[in-house]
């Protein structure tokens, strides 16, 4: 097992992984009145727990095992990550098992993770050759401010407090989103057109800045409830922002590769989603929270089966060539997120809504068969790697 401490990405992916399900699973026993919950922390919990907890173990596997291969800084391993681990599996046990234990003691050890993880990326992101990655902070530190007033909120009986709290998570996410997406995507797929001779566009900085200022101003609107019109023209702002830089990517050009196409649609996914945002302020019809689940299953869905599956296969010494199972997996993602889409717009019945849950967590159970056991044995030799997209 000592592999398995041995970089970032090694136990994060494999307890997101197995957590996602489960998380679903476990929400649905405590619906049922077969897990203990109480009533506010029922209403939050599969918001809280796929945002707070499985969104957050996958998206730090890729901060932990990015940031040191893009800034040549030294990876986090041995006792430190298995630390930074713990502390994120506490939070999971108090979260589940809070009917049993004190109130702070839950917020203590759901809140102890994000502090622990800015201090272990501080360094490595202060001594960053691009100095994009500092973004990785503020979105950090939205999350650890997000969960900590979820928790406030909850000890004070207020829900709707608690609601702002995971809005602001939420719109953390978002923005780690755009900023992870715009870096890595452009670069694997300008590495990949190159090797195949064709023209790849370089990272502009000034529409970089420009995005991330049109982020910024989406979730201001969003999370202070602006008027229909100026949410309207904040997620018009973005959407635009966002088509530019995706189109400059050029990848229609990669629908061969699925390392590469998973990425891009899931990027393609954070600009419908942020254009329902859009629709939904101007058309009091759609119900609010369709753009979240079109973000969440559809962006996040996509590029994170999409770049666990790159990551594994790069930083394990495998061949970059993706597995049946896996594209299945990335089919069942798909799908997922579109029924999910489907069951909110067109109202359809909760049959959608549990076949869309089935296949989302059924693409992950399917990521563990192929890579459960590379995630927790040695790596090959490098040079089994030739021709990584």
């Amino acid at each position: 097992m000592k592999a398995l401490w041995s970089s970032g990405f090694r136990p994060f992916f494999l307890l997101g992984a197995c957590y996602g399900p489960l998380a679903l699973a476990l929400n649905l026993a405590a619906r049922a009145g077969h897990w203990p919950l109480g009533e506010a922390v029922l209403v939050l919990g599969h918001a809280h727990e796929l945002l707070y907890g499985f969104a957050t173990a996958t998206a730090c596997g890729v901060v932990l095992t990015a940031l040191p291969s893009w800034t040549g800084a030294a990876e986090v391993r041995g006792a430190r990550l298995a630390a930074l681990a713990a502390l994120w599996l506490a939070g999971r046990l108090a979260w589940w098992l809070g009917a049993w234990l004190p109130q702070t003691l839950v917020l203590g050890l759901d809140c102890a993770f994000y502090p622990m993880l800015l201090l272990t990326v501080l360094p490595t992101v202060r001594g960053a050759r691009k100095r994009l990655f500092l973004w990785t902070l503020p979105p950090l530190l939205g999350l650890a401010a997000g969960n900590l007033l979820v928790h406030l909120a909850l000890l004070g009986g207020d829900v709707e407090q608690a609601r702002f709290g995971i809005a602001l998570g939420l719109h953390s996410f978002l923005f780690m989103f755009s900023l992870y997406a715009g870096l890595l995507t452009p670069a694997f797929t300008r590495g990949w057109l190159r090797e195949r001779g064709e023209h790849s566009n370089a990272i502009l900085l000034p529409l970089e800045y420009a995005t991330a200022l049109a982020m910024l101003i989406f979730a201001a609107a969003d999370l202070t409830h602006a008027g229909a019109l100026w949410m309207a023209a904040a997620c018009a702002l973005a959407v635009g922002l966002h088509g530019w830089r995706f189109a400059r990517w050029r990848g229609w050009r990669t629908a061969s590769e699925p390392l590469l196409w998973t990425l891009h649609l899931g990027y393609a996914f954070l600009i419908a989603a942020i254009a329902l945002r859009g629709a939904c302020a101007l058309i009091p019809a759609l119900r609010p929270d369709a753009w979240i689940h079109l973000f969440t299953l559809g962006a996040l869905g996509m590029c994170k089966v999409g770049l666990m599956t790159r990551v594994v296969l790069r930083h394990t010494g495998r061949p970059m060539v993706v597995p049946p199972l896996m594209k299945l997996a990335y089919a069942m993602m798909l799908a997922a997120a579109l029924l999910r889409l489907a069951f909110t717009v067109h109202h359809l019945s909760e049959l959608a809504l549990a076949l869309s849950a089935l296949l989302w967590s059924l693409a992950f159970v399917l990521y563990l068969l192929c890579f459960a056991g590379m995630l927790v044995r040695p790596s090959l030799p490098r040079v089994a790697t030739a021709a990584a997209p």
